[in-house]
């Protein structure tokens, strides 16, 4: 699935906070799983369906401003990943006429 302009999350999504500082995120349905980070969970917290792709990486590097160059790259790639794995999706407008 490509990247959406903006990330919905899927509502059915898990999250579980691990105290070692990484995060759990599980997808039941799909029964698939990631583990990620202080940075991934973050950018999990972003993804409300509103912000763009572009305004999360803004926020990721505002909040860890001395983050490495490529983290708009490494963003984009969670975003994709979590799309891929169905956490995140896009809306699909309703055609007028239809319900």
């Amino acid at each position: 699935m490509a990247l959406p302009d903006i990330p919905i999350p899927n509502p059915a999504a898990v999250q579980e906070v691990g105290a070692d500082g990484w995060t759990l995120l599980v997808n039941p349905d799909t029964t698939g799983a990631m583990a990620v980070n202080q940075t991934g969970a973050l950018v999990w917290k972003l993804v409300d369906g509103r912000r763009t792709a572009d305004e999360i990486i803004a926020a990721v590097r505002s909040r860890f401003p001395d983050a490495p160059d490529n983290v708009a790259e490494d963003v984009r790639a969670l975003l994709t990943k979590l799309a891929d794995e169905g956490f995140v999706g896009r809306e699909i407008p309703l055609k007028r006429g239809t319900s």
